[in-house]
């Protein structure tokens, strides 16, 4: 298994990831947000000034901007955090986005579109159920012209956000984890509090509370982790998010949601607890169909990372 191993390479100083991480995650935020300033600042001025301050700091359409156009404009600090991680970890440890994906292979294409449908078919399993079951939770809002267009923004983009994530939390953080404690554990639980805590600021936290979501952002971060060290390497892992999002934006939101575009439908109101419920035990049932599919082996979890495994 090479993914962990890669990090036994000289290169594994703890400052580096410090510095790499505040800088790609850092610079590429503020760079990356300049676009969606520059035309925030302009829809601004096109309406005199006039604009009323959105419950939810993420719905631009309170700004004037398209949803479509936001959600675009949101992305652009993820492509630029990207870049900038790549180039930057090329430089401080001489790591490819290779090593850093996989520990050196090409890009698993099988494994992404694995984790795309697996988790994906659960998704819309789930959906499904919901409309059956509690079909009063969620309101119809079909609109073609908006949706249309929607659909090919975050089919495009949200998987470039969702990928730069899992890069850096599952795949060069988790090789920093690995190289200071030579365990798979620590290489799951570490990246996934830091994972849930970068989320801190989303609205669904403001709407339900930090102790009441934080939870959930780390067993999502958790089930990532797993089928990351397990699978040795991230693809799996980028599939999983990548059709998280995707599905998310394009079947439901509600007024806390991150994602603030045109969906199919609209939920008024959320329970956080159900919610929270239903994802632990969707993330058991992707690991368990991942392990029949891959014959993975659970006992490595708790087997030691060994130099001279690479």
């Amino acid at each position: 298994m090479k993914h962990l191993s890669r990090a036994f390479d000289g290169e594994n100083q703890w400052w580096k990831f410090v510095v790499v991480i505040l800088v790609a995650l850092g610079v590429g935020q503020i760079v990356g947000a300049i676009p969606l300033i520059v035309v925030m600042g302009i829809s601004i001025a096109k309406n005199g000034g006039q604009v009323a301050t959105p419950e939810n700091p993420m719905d631009l359409s309170a700004y004037g901007i398209n949803p479509s156009l936001g959600l675009a404009l949101m992305v652009i600090p993820f492509i630029v955090t990207l870049v900038l991680a790549i180039v930057l970890i090329k430089s401080f440890h001489q790591r490819t986005s290779k090593d850093v994906v996989n520990g050196g292979q090409a890009f698993r294409w099988n494994r992404f579109w694995l984790g795309v449908v697996v988790w994906g078919a659960i998704m819309l399993i789930l959906f499904f159920a919901q409309l059956a079951i509690s079909p009063e939770e969620l309101e119809f809002r079909f609109d073609p012209a908006a949706f249309i267009p929607l659909v090919f923004v975050a089919v495009l983009l949200i998987p470039i956000q969702s990928g730069t994530e899992e890069f850096i939390f599952r795949g060069y953080l988790a090789q920093g984890v690995a190289g200071w404690t030579k365990r798979r554990w620590a290489v799951i639980l570490i990246p996934s509090v830091l994972f849930a805590l970068l989320h801190a600021a989303n609205p669904e936290v403001k709407e339900h509370g930090f102790w009441m979501m934080m939870p959930s952002y780390f067993v999502f971060g958790v089930a990532f982790a797993i089928t990351a060290v397990l699978d040795d390497g991230i693809e799996l892992a980028i599939g999983i998010h990548a059709v998280n999002n995707t599905l998310g934006a394009l079947l439901v939101t509600s007024k806390e949601s991150a994602i603030q575009v045109p969906a199919l439908f609209f939920q008024q109101e959320t329970d956080p607890v159900k919610e929270s419920l239903v994802l632990v035990l969707s993330s058991v049932v992707l690991l368990v169909v991942f392990k029949l599919i891959l014959d993975w082996d659970f006992s490595v979890i708790w087997k030691k990372i060994e130099p001279e495994s690479v």
